[in-house]
């Protein structure tokens, strides 16, 4: 049993000290790769964490009741089943009962909300890019559909194909130039497979309404587009994505391209002046993100497979 509850402490250290911790190391944007692997990594190693630990319950549970032995684990359930009974009065096996319910719906509704929004979220985007396939009329130099619509917009859908769809106002405000470098970045998004990424954060964002995920879910929207604005300028150079991303930001309209509402003026900034990082402030960021990644893991993989501390209970 020591090494669950060694799991669930490790989880609510992760929770309470991962977010700020992240947001002064990864959170600058220097290195938006290794942020983003930072944040998801947190996040996924405190859901293992709660699951693995979940396992070790269960097989400590089992093995006590198995062995009929009046061991700490073993007393604790014969007591619940004793309560549970009615044995200490009517009040407390109600009581029992009405808490044992309560967290049954409880995770009940977490994995509804959660199977339901990613579930939705791929039916939307799959609809949404057949839909723009049918209404749009292929761009003649790029492979991307064209809306006729005055408001300047441009965003990537994930489908079957996947689809890149750009406004007529989008097209009309943009030189060549910038177009291109506005579809390598949405190509980046495809070919980086962030809309998965997304929907997995806002999805566990919506049903732990923590910091970790809710904060994380926000941060690697951040940094994807960062990512994404880092593979246009490697092919058209910083400053004409730069030029596009205030050129649509300034236009009129009430649904400029989706881009720019993410973190624009940061990506502006690092853009317009990339920060000149020496080789040991360089080592010392990717020092500091691998510390924050892999030190959890493996204190995660230590407490699991019983090494350390936490095994000596057990």
């Amino acid at each position: 049993m020591s090494v669950a509850l060694c799991l669930l402490a490790y989880i609510v250290v992760v929770v309470v000290l991962a977010p700020p911790l992240l947001l002064r190391t990864a959170g600058d944007g220097q290195h938006p790769r290794l942020g983003l692997v930072a944040w998801v990594s947190a996040m996924v190693s405190a859901l293992l964490s709660g699951a693995v630990a979940m396992v070790f319950l269960g097989v400590d549970v089992v093995r006590d009741l198995l062995a009929d032995q009046h061991l700490d684990l073993g007393r604790c359930f014969r007591q619940l089943h004793d309560a549970a009974s009615g044995i200490y009065g009517a009040a407390v096996q109600v009581g029992l009962w009405a808490l044992a319910g309560l967290a049954v719906i409880a995770a009940a509704v977490a994995v509804w909300r959660l199977c339901g929004s990613l579930l939705r979220a791929r039916s939307v985007t799959h609809q949404h890019a057949q839909a723009a396939r049918m209404v749009g009329r292929p761009h003649d130099r790029h492979d991307a559909v064209v809306l006729d619509h005055p408001e300047p917009a441009a965003y990537s859908v994930a489908g079957n194909p996947h689809t890149i769809v750009l406004t007529q106002g989008i097209v009309a405000t943009l030189d060549d130039e910038q177009l291109g470098a506005v579809m390598a970045h949405e190509r980046a998004h495809l070919n980086g497979r962030h809309h998965l990424l997304l929907a997995f954060t806002r999805a566990f964002a919506s049903v732990f309404r923590v910091e970790l995920f809710v904060t994380g879910a926000a941060q690697v929207g951040r940094l994807v587009e960062m990512i994404a604005d880092d593979a246009a300028a490697d092919i058209y150079g910083p400053i004409t994505v730069c030029e596009a991303l205030l050129t649509l930001a300034d236009s009129p309209g009430k649904a400029p391209v989706a881009a720019t509402e993410v973190g624009l003026a940061d990506r502006v900034r690092r853009l317009a002046e990339p920060p000149v990082l020496t080789r040991m402030n360089r080592f010392a960021a990717s020092a500091a993100i691998a510390a924050v990644v892999l030190g959890p893991m493996i204190a995660t993989l230590a407490a699991a497979g019983g090494i350390g501390v936490c095994a000596l209970g057990g």
